[in-house]
């Protein structure tokens, strides 16, 4: 009994320390904000900034000093950004566990934006990959800005001649995590059954396009006002959720991207084939933990079925721009753009983006 009770009280001291170390932590936790200085003029350039979480309010569009290329790097001058999920959760701190890395009380990255398009200004010595005036497009955090660098092998990539700056801003997480769900996590092969449960949003409108890409039949889970867009990008047959629950179809799918995870997973499986495959790469997130306990679950699942169950996470790389890119240039993916806004107006943007009821991309156009 002696030692479990020494067991319980070393036990509690760890965690009374752990709560108080939390703690200190999150009240010393800062940024940036109070130490940056004015850009001297001529070497500024506007920037969205944020230096507290919360609403879109707490975007601002601040005079930052100009970024220069290191000896890797490229400089972009921005032309169009688009606006993701991503942005709005680094923007508000939720789910509150993304704050363990992001900052906990205030965001350690001031900064916001990632899918960007625009024309290389200034390269470092080391880079042979870009010139100035190729036009690029790619990801990298800090693309609500007049200028952004990126590293030469990192997620930059050569425009499709045939797309504006707006339609290849659109591409970067969006397209990227649609290709990598199907290809890399779904496996996806020609002639499978394939379900794209949010096929209007701006992962799902690529998915669709991808996946006829693979040789797929698709169907796209929409509302009714989507029905006639989702079907003009491929989709070979159409689901509206309004009127029919495809949870409880008797048609059978070897294989869902479900970027909304309006359904449970039992409910979600049901629809599945023994072997098939269902992958997360989204879905409603709460103030604290979400999606958590809904990636632990698939884990816990997919050891007692037959199926494969799973939350996807997507890597921005270059590789992947690139094939994008040659998909885009055949013909077989074109940009589905909902709504444009400009630089100033990034507050709205990310509020009719938390509403979640866009069609394909949000887009940043910068003059």
């Amino acid at each position: 009994m002696k030692v479990l009770r020494r067991v319980a009280w070393w036990s509690a001291g760890a965690i009374t320390l752990a709560l108080l170390a939390l703690l200190v932590a999150y009240w010393t936790s800062s940024n940036t904000c109070s130490d940056r200085k004015t850009a001297a003029q001529g070497n500024q350039m506007k920037a969205i900034v944020y230096c507290d979480y919360g609403s879109p309010d707490v975007l601002k569009v601040e005079d930052i000093e100009k970024p220069a290329p290191g000896d890797d790097q490229v400089l972009v001058r921005v032309r169009a950004a688009s606006v993701n999920p991503l942005d709005w959760h680094y923007m508000r701190g939720t789910p509150y566990f993304m704050r363990l890395g992001a900052g906990l009380r205030k965001p350690k990255v001031t900064r916001l934006g990632v899918d960007f398009a625009g024309t290389v200004e200034a390269v470092g010595r080391n880079v042979n990959r870009f010139k100035p005036g190729d036009e690029v497009f790619g990801g990298r955090t800090g693309a609500f800005a007049q200028y952004v660098l990126v590293r030469e092998d990192r997620a930059v990539a050569l425009k499709p001649a045939n797309l504006t700056f707006e339609q290849a801003a659109s591409v970067g997480v969006a397209a990227i995590t649609a290709l990598q769900g199907l290809r890399d996590k779904g496996q996806i092969q020609p002639g499978q059954k394939v379900l794209i449960n949010g096929a209007s949003g701006g992962v799902g409108t690529f998915a669709v396009q991808i996946a006829k890409s693979f040789g797929a039949d698709v169907t796209g889970v929409c509302s009714t006002r989507n029905v006639d867009m989702v079907r003009s990008i491929g989709a070979d047959h159409v689901i509206d959720y309004t009127k029919e629950d495809f949870t409880k179809s008797t048609e059978r799918y070897d294989l869902i991207l479900d970027n909304v995870g309006n359904h449970s997973l039992l409910e979600s499986r049901r629809v599945l084939n023994p072997k098939g495959k269902y992958i997360m790469v989204g879905g409603p997130a709460g103030r604290w933990i979400d999606p958590l306990p809904r990636a632990i679950s698939a884990l816990v699942l997919s050891r007692f079925v037959s199926q494969d169950i799973r939350l996807f996470l997507a890597d921005l790389n270059q590789a992947d721009l690139n094939i994008l890119r040659d998909l885009m240039q055949a013909g077989k993916v074109t940009p589905v753009i909902d709504r444009r806004y400009r630089l100033s107006e990034i507050p709205e943007a990310i509020r009719y983006l938390e509403q979640g009821h866009a069609r394909g991309k949000v887009v940043i156009t910068l003059e």
